[in-house]
């Protein structure tokens, strides 16, 4: 069935001057008039005129297309340039961190030597110490021991002493029974 050259127009999506230009240049046997001298597209000249419409507009799309890909490409390669910044700054921050913490871990295990040294004199002087107090112990033993049999002597002398006390012991005088009751001397002074 024949179309309008509008008709062809909006159903590709261009504009009626696009179809107008390839119809004129298509030969005269494919040109068509209808009654009211309008011009009519058979279907032979539509499919010649589809197929150079669609040409270019593959080639505008493929253009555009490429126009797109290319302004894609350009931001990736944009995102990956600053990707690879920010890996680089991570990476140099990791390796700054790195030597850091290996300088905190030599710092440290120079203080845990140091430690153990210290640790090791304490120990060899408490030793040195502990065999000073056995030695001195062991010659205190001994003045102990001259002391023990002198101080025998000194606890005869009180047990004298106390046997004296025992004798003051005053009898009194008889009580009604006529019993005698033996009294110790009170003296005031040691009630307090």
């Amino acid at each position: 069935m024949p179309k309008t050259i509008r008709e062809l127009a909006d159903e590709l999506k261009v504009s009626k001057q696009t179809i107008q230009y390839h119809y004129q240049r298509l030969p005269t046997k494919n040109q068509q008039k209808d009654s009211q001298g309008t011009n009519m597209i058979s279907l032979t000249a539509e499919r010649i005129i589809r197929d150079k419409v669609a040409k270019p507009l593959v080639a505008k799309d493929q253009q555009t297309g490429s126009k797109k890909a290319t302004k894609i490409s350009k931001e990736n390669n944009d995102l990956v340039a600053t990707l690879r910044r920010e890996v680089a700054d991570l990476k140099s921050q990791r390796d700054k961190q790195l030597a850091t913490k290996d300088r905190q871990i030599d710092h440290l295990t120079k203080l845990v030597d140091q430690q153990q040294q210290l640790q090791l004199a304490t120990v060899a002087d408490n030793r040195r110490l502990k065999d000073h107090v056995q030695k001195l112990s062991g010659q205190l033993t001994q003045k102990t021991n001259d002391n023990l049999s002198t101080g025998n002597d000194l606890f005869n002398i009180q047990d004298k002493k106390s046997k004296i006390a025992k004798q003051k012991i005053v009898k009194s005088g008889s009580n009604k029974d006529g019993i005698h009751t033996n009294r110790a001397i009170k003296r005031w002074w040691k009630f307090w």
